[in-house]
């Protein structure tokens, strides 16, 4: 307790590990299971508990709850884990929650994530790297978010939902589905409503692919048959890598439908 970056007022429990680089601010809470990594700032009055690993330089603001036990019933004690990776910006009232033995036990955070205020990551979900999550977005069990999602201010993501890489989420919006990567999901009650143009463009993506995604979203669209089978056609069509995405995600394993195009 006399290292001059851990605050005084600190309660740290017996066993747990912290770099000696990382800052602990006033009136944080930090249990015995927990790894803090190199270059880690919690601010003051943080809560990390459980299993947790918290990777290097993320920066965790006030009142923020870290790898508590998980919001389920079926939750019974078992081994619960939370693994949040590197350079994260998890801002105030955040909570993440360990996860459970049906959805194998880690709830796992990417790298470079935003996590804004009061939003909320629920367990054994899955989060890619660079994705946001805007204030008071929750974000339910199981689900995953792949690389460059952003989730809009006040929206709801389904359990076992699965959102695309580079897709977004609009704000106020509720998601029962499975979204696209590059999807731009809109409305209440979420509908797939476009792509996600401004976010390709911002990341270089060039023109001809940009329009072999749009003639593919047409297709999804339009095109005849069910929207498995007009995804399984434009997979023996495209010579795009982002046009196969979408038709790989598409075919791949989930618990749920998905969002079509209006």
């Amino acid at each position: 307790m006399s290292d001059p970056l851990i605050h005084p007022s600190a309660v740290i429990e017996p066993g747990a590990r912290i770099d000696p680089t990382a800052q602990v601010g006033p009136f944080c809470v930090i249990g015995p299971d927990v790894q803090i990594g190199p270059g880690v700032i919690l601010k003051s009055h943080v809560v990390v508990t459980g299993h947790t690993e918290i990777g290097d330089d993320t920066v965790v603001f006030s009142f923020s709850v870290i790898g508590e036990v998980p919001q389920d019933l079926k939750f019974k004690g078992e081994a619960s884990r939370l693994v949040i990776g590197k350079r994260n910006r998890i801002r105030e009232h955040v909570t993440m929650n360990g996860g459970t033995e049906g959805g194998g036990g880690v709830t796992r955070i990417g790298d470079d994530g935003l996590f804004m205020a009061g939003c909320h990551v629920a367990h054994d979900a899955h989060i890619g790297d660079r994705v946001i999550v805007v204030n008071s977005a929750a974000v339910a069990g199981h689900c995953v978010l792949e690389d460059d999602v952003i989730v809009g201010g006040l929206a709801g993501i389904h359990q076992f939902v699965r959102i695309g890489r580079g897709a977004i989420i609009g704000a106020v919006t509720m998601v029962t589905n499975d979204v696209i990567p590059f999807g731009l999901v809109q409305a209440p009650r979420g509908e797939l409503d476009g792509l996600n143009l401004v976010g390709l463009k911002r990341r270089g993506v060039s023109r001809a692919d940009i329009t072999a995604l749009r003639a593919a979203f047409q297709m999804l669209a339009q095109g005849e048959g069910t929207f498995h089978d007009r995804a399984e056609r434009l997979g023996k069509e495209t010579d795009s890598d982002y046009v196969r995405e979408i038709v790989d995600f598409v075919m791949g394993d989930s618990d749920r439908s998905f969002l079509t195009p209006r």
